[in-house]
């Protein structure tokens, strides 16, 4: 059975459906991304800073310390299944929206990598790996990329009439 094109031909009110989860989904995705913002101050050394700690620097306004172990893996182990389950429920959507494989590949695959890469990573960083924080943020603007493109893609699709589909 081909899916391709399928969310564009479900019923309104499953579209409705649809689209208020992306809607949800993605205040909950953006919400993190503030809370990232907060605690890195989106940069390197603010990444660093934030599982690492700056007790060395006393002119720090807000004092940190190096996360625990229990913390780490607390962190490491939530994101890596939260993320996951938001990324297959997104990338479902993605495969039954009419758009060419390659993309379609792309948009699931790379952000679910890119998730291992993140989480991964800040393992790593913390555990002394410090040119890791580049890996960290790179694969975290491609997942960000990636879930926006997707979100966009779907929720533009569930606007689409049936009949103005290209094929």
């Amino acid at each position: 059975m081909n899916y391709n094109g399928l969310l564009i031909n479900l019923p309104t009110g499953i579209k409705w459906f649809v689209g208020s989860f992306v809607l949800v989904l993605s205040i909950g995705f953006y919400t993190g991304l503030l809370f990232v913002s907060n605690a890195t101050s989106t940069s390197s050394s603010g990444l660093v800073e934030n599982y690492l700690g700056n007790e060395e620097n006393d002119d720090a306004e807000i004092m940190k310390f190096k996360k625990g172990d229990r913390e780490m893996l607390t962190i490491i182990h939530t994101h890596v299944l939260s993320m996951s389950f938001i990324f297959f429920l997104l990338g479902g959507l993605v495969w039954i929206a009419k758009l060419p494989h390659k993309l379609k590949m792309f948009l699931t695959i790379e952000p679910l990598i890119s998730v291992l890469l993140t989480f991964g990573g800040i393992y790593l960083m913390w555990s002394g790996w410090l040119w890791m924080k580049y890996v960290v943020m790179f694969s975290g603007f491609l997942m960000t990329l990636t879930f926006s493109v997707s979100a966009i893609l779907v929720v533009y699709q569930l606007f689409l009439k049936p009949s103005t589909v290209i094929k």
